[in-house]
């Protein structure tokens, strides 16, 4: 598949078949996703394979919270876990969200899940000290994560980037053994997907490009 194709149609996939992934098409997979850029080239990335059943089941587990949370302020009309909005749902309508659907049931029905970590001890956060929530270090470790999916969706196969059960990173991190100063960046739900989606809806250039300053016209062709 050629490269802008992928860019174009590599989709969020929850939904996957009974096909198998071997260990032979993830080598395949990282060995290439592993050329992706990292702060000072410090490569901080870990990928964990997960198949075993009872370690995805409670991954789905902690991911029930954190996906109520999310469903109860969208019905609400608000922008769930955003920072700048605290909740305007209280905690016993969230508690009362019965059922999440594929936000927790995709960590079960995947055949494998890959957990990409990122080791703090190696990353150059240069916003830690202004007063909102941090998005640097992530440029250490999202490029990892991206390419997986491109050369996912490459092989045929595909998965989706994935943060609800981070939100109990604590938990996450004795269920997989992480030392403290490994952060998990996102759990990665993989296969075959049931459905290969060849069009994407997002917005056009225009929308959210800019000439020079926030208030400069759009880039156009």
């Amino acid at each position: 598949m050629e490269l802008y194709e992928v860019m174009r149609s590599t989709f969020s996939a929850r939904e996957f078949t009974d096909e198998p992934v071997t260990d032979e098409l993830l080598h395949r997979i990282i060995e290439h996703a592993r050329f992706a850029p990292s702060g000072g080239n410090r490569q901080g990335g870990h990928v964990i394979v997960v198949r075993e059943a009872a370690t995805k089941a409670a991954i789905a587990e902690l991911a029930i919270a954190p996906a109520k949370r999310y469903l109860a302020q969208r019905q609400n009309g608000e922008s769930p876990w955003n920072p700048l909005a605290p909740p305007q749902v209280s905690p016993e309508v969230i508690d009362q969200v019965e059922q999440v659907g594929s936000l927790s049931s995709s960590y079960v029905d995947a055949p494998v899940l890959l957990v990409v970590c990122l080791d703090l001890g190696v990353v150059a956060a240069t916003d830690q000290h202004l007063e909102r929530v941090g998005v640097i270090s992530g440029a250490s470790i999202y490029p990892l994560v991206w390419n997986i999916l491109l050369a996912a969706r490459s092989e045929g196969y595909g998965g989706t980037l994935t943060t609800m059960p981070i939100a109990q990173e604590p938990k996450l991190q004795a269920l997989l053994g992480l030392p403290e100063h490994v952060a998990v960046a996102a759990v990665i739900p993989f296969g075959k997907p049931i459905r290969q989606l060849t069009k994407l809806r997002r917005r056009g250039l225009e929308e959210f490009t800019h000439l020079e300053t926030w208030a400069g016209g759009p880039l156009e062709s």
